[in-house]
């Protein structure tokens, strides 16, 4: 077994014997020990009553987080014509057609949001195993897939979120930065836990949210009273 660093043996020290905690509390602790030479990003993690292996079961959504998430997020648009120029104008990163496919299919991905109007989608699905992997697909249900391509645009660089419940029913994203205010840290702690609680799937029975956990990028997690995370 690898031998523990300092800073993470006294981080994992502060976090010893606090469980189920408030969410005022979990915020607290993970600033405390968030000392990384970076601004670490606090991310959330919940285990879903759910077996994504059922379509009726499968967890995804969308949400604004009302203090936006801290990160620069670079944005695709697989668009032409004035739509193009619309995205452009809306501060899409990266904006193309045919031409963008070609440097995607080259392993070239330099964007963590993609969207496309409707029209695109014969051309984008050609990247399916290459977005799909990375959760960068484009979808309707989502908001990805519209003609209101500057408006997408600009969701996406106001600290939208997008999750999905992965293998195991874990749902997971970034909800801040660790040199956030502690109010807007749980703010948006607790918009998020809602959007994932409003999309519980028909088919999910029995308890639905089992375990919400909250860590910073270099440090150990500590988890949520359930209650405390899903307050609206």
């Amino acid at each position: 077994m690898a031998k523990l660093g300092k800073r993470t043996r006294t981080a994992r020290e502060a976090l010893a014997g606090k469980e189920n905690v408030t969410v005022e509390e979990a915020v607290s602790l993970i600033k405390a020990n968030a000392n990384a030479k970076f601004d670490e990003t606090v991310e959330i993690a919940m285990n879903l009553g759910v077996d994504t292996r059922h379509a009726d079961q499968m967890v995804r959504g969308v949400i604004g987080l009302p203090n936006g998430t801290g990160k620069t997020m670079r944005v695709a648009v697989f668009a032409r014509g004035a739509k193009a120029e619309e995205a452009e104008a809306a501060g899409a990163d990266v904006v193309g057609a045919e031409d963008l496919m070609e440097t995607v299919q080259g392993g070239t991905i330099e964007f963590d949001r993609c969207i496309a109007t409707p029209d695109m989608m014969p051309i984008v699905g050609r990247l399916g195993k290459v977005l799909g992997p990375r959760n960068l697909m484009p979808n309707p249900k989502v908001g990805t897939v519209t003609m209101d391509v500057a408006q997408a645009v600009k969701d996406a660089k106001g600290g939208q979120v997008q999750f999905r419940a992965e293998k195991g029913g874990v749902v997971h994203a970034g909800v801040g930065k660790a040199s956030f205010d502690e109010a807007k840290l749980v703010e948006n702690i607790r918009a998020f836990v809602n959007a994932v609680s409003k999309a519980r799937p028909a088919g999910a029975k029995g308890t639905y949210m089992k375990k919400v956990s909250l860590s910073s990028t270099m440090g150990p997690g500590v988890s949520v009273a359930i209650d405390s995370a899903n307050a609206e």
